[in-house]
């Protein structure tokens, strides 16, 4: 610590009148010489000089053996050390010092906590709660310190403290039934369970829980009466009948069973929730027995024919019917109910897009997802399957237009496939339009979410090669397409094009002639290609083979017609 520091502490502490005159440093007594030291550790502590406040405060417990907030701050520093042993040892020293200080204790008690020394913990909690009885917090911990151990008797001790102050509630109730439940205590178990219905007689949750706790310990006259009072108040009360129900298919009592199957499917107030609930019960019972889908079909079929329709029924109704491989024009028609009641619902959207996308309907997926854009406007697929939609019907405007629309709604949560294939038929199409670098950037943007996209690989290396730009780049881009697919005829092509541009005649033929080879459409510009190639390489006769091959083809290509009559390779301009 320098000098001028120095000085300014004991300035400090004889301005505060917490010591006496100090005549210098060395002058200093034992008590003064650890505030200086103890105040210049917090300074380096707050300057975020950790191995200087470190090495301060181990002189600050040399000095003064009974300094509590010394070894306080040391023992935070051996947490971050991860020397456990030393942290305890000094938590244990700081509140052993000053019992008074709970922040102390309150950390030392998590310590123990946060090395499973549960006991230990429940000691300092339980000393500290006898100094606070005003702290529910610390009878709550103790409550789970207790349980942690299966001290389940002075768990429940600890309940019922809270109830005594706050009054008996369902989480109170619930935990100390279940913990006479753990203890083996049936009869205490269901006798907090009453209390509670008992105190709360107009809520029937509660009563139903009561009778749900008589089924489990096979008191089941009692139960039942239990849930005939709760029915008889409220007559669609889903517990119970859900109970009734869990009761009579246990007893093989169909009949009873599927009357109160009917009761919760078609009940008009049984939440969806419990709907879905039931019907996947009785898909996984008729599976059981031998899977007669007429049987589930005609239940969700009376089910459908309620208006509104249940969007999460009818969604479970085509999964069943997908599992059952049912016709796919009987799964359109529930899908085209769920659009009539929440044309907002983007996954049966989709399902029918899919479905008129595999009967090449473009129409019908350009009506789908215009519509679609009105409820799901940031649905990224939309924009996607309807610039396709155009572009399959050549009409590249609206084409484009839509795949430009779409592009705001790309974000870092769109699957990176689509979105990849979105770039890159935007980048066609753009270059369709000879909007040569617009095309291009659309293209990095392809290839920035998916970087092995090959189509666009294929069609980026292209294009540039054409060009006679960053021929590198083309051929690195290329070579990608040619090891994903060694036989693709394009492809090949492609990269011994690419190979003729840098003047690679020879590796250029190697690759063109297994792309002839490949090429089950004999197009006329990939045989042009090979004339060219063996034509700049030296071998006139295959060049002249080649191109007339292509010409046969192409008849109007009066370039092509050029090289022939002149049996050389021209340039195209």
């Amino acid at each position: 610590m320098t000098k001028g520091i120095r000085t300014f502490l004991i300035g400090v502490m004889m301005a505060t009148g917490l010591h006496g005159m100090a005549q210098s440093a060395d002058s200093l007594s034992c008590s003064q010489r650890y505030n200086v030291l103890f105040l210049d550790a917090m300074l380096q502590r707050q300057k975020g000089n950790d191995d200087a406040a470190f090495d301060l405060l181990q002189r600050c417990v040399a000095i003064r053996p009974d300094a509590s907030e010394a070894y306080f701050f040391l023992a935070q520093y051996y947490v971050k050390m991860k020397d456990q042993q030393h942290a305890l040892e000094y938590f244990q020293k700081a509140a052993a010092l000053n019992a008074e200080n709970v922040i102390y204790t309150e950390t030392l008690a998590q310590l123990y906590i946060s090395q499973n020394l549960y006991a230990e913990a429940t000691e300092v909690v339980a000393g500290l709660y006898e100094k606070h009885r005003d702290r529910d917090d610390l009878l709550e911990l103790l409550y789970r310190l207790y349980y942690q151990q299966q001290d389940y008797d002075n768990a429940i001790r600890m309940l019922e403290r809270m109830e005594a102050i706050d009054g008996k509630s369902e989480r109170l109730s619930y935990a100390k039934s279940e913990l006479y439940t753990l203890k083996n205590d049936r009869p205490a178990a269901m006798a907090e369970i009453k209390a509670l219905a008992d105190q709360y007689p107009n809520d029937l949750n509660y009563r139903d829980l009561y009778g749900d706790m008589l089924l489990m310990n096979e008191r089941e006259p009692e139960a039942l009466e239990v849930f005939a009072s709760v029915l008889k108040e409220e007559p669609d009360n889903v517990h119970a009948i859900m109970s009734m129900r869990a009761y009579h298919k246990g007893k093989n009592d169909s009949i009873a069973a599927d009357s109160l199957t009917r009761r919760l499917l078609f009940g008009k107030n049984v939440p969806t929730e419990q709907r879905i609930h039931v019907l996947r019960q009785e898909i996984v019972d008729n599976q059981n027995r031998g899977g007669d889908s007429t049987q589930i079909l005609n239940l969700f079929r009376k089910m459908l024919a309620s208006q509104p329709v249940d969007v999460e029924v009818a969604s479970l109704c085509v999964a069943y019917m997908d599992l059952k491989k049912m016709p796919r024009d009987s799964m359109a028609v529930v899908l085209e109910k769920i659009l009539q009641t929440a044309p907002d619902h983007a996954p049966a959207r989709l399902q029918l897009v899919g479905y008129a996308w595999e009967d090449e309907d473009m129409d019908r997926v350009i009506a789908l997802c215009r519509d679609a854009r009105q409820y799901n406007a940031d649905e990224m697929a939309f924009y996607y399957y309807q610039g396709m939609a155009y572009y399959r019907k050549k009409d590249n405007d609206r084409a484009l237009d839509a795949f430009r629309n779409g592009i705001s709604v790309i974000n870092d949560n769109s699957d990176p496939a689509i979105a990849s294939d979105f770039y890159a038929v935007l980048g066609d199409l753009l270059h369709q339009k000879g909007l040569t670098k617009e095309a291009f950037a659309a293209y990095d943007s392809c290839l920035q979410k998916k970087e092995d996209n090959i189509g666009c690989l294929n069609n980026y290396a292209y294009y540039l090669s054409e060009l006679g730009q960053q021929l590198d780049k083309a051929e690195r881009m290329s070579y990608k397409t040619i090891k994903a697919e060694p036989d693709n005829a394009t492809y090949l092509d492609t990269y011994a094009w690419i190979l003729f541009k840098q003047q690679r005649y020879s590796e250029a033929r190697i690759y063109i002639d297994q792309a002839v080879q490949n090429d089950e459409d004999h197009s006329s510009v990939l045989i042009e290609h090979a004339g060219d190639i063996y034509a700049m390489g030296g071998d006139m006769d295959t060049a002249l083979k080649r191109w007339r091959e292509a010409y046969e083809k192409d008849p109007n290509n009066k370039l092509l017609a050029k090289k022939i009559n002149q049996r050389k390779y021209i340039k195209k301009k």
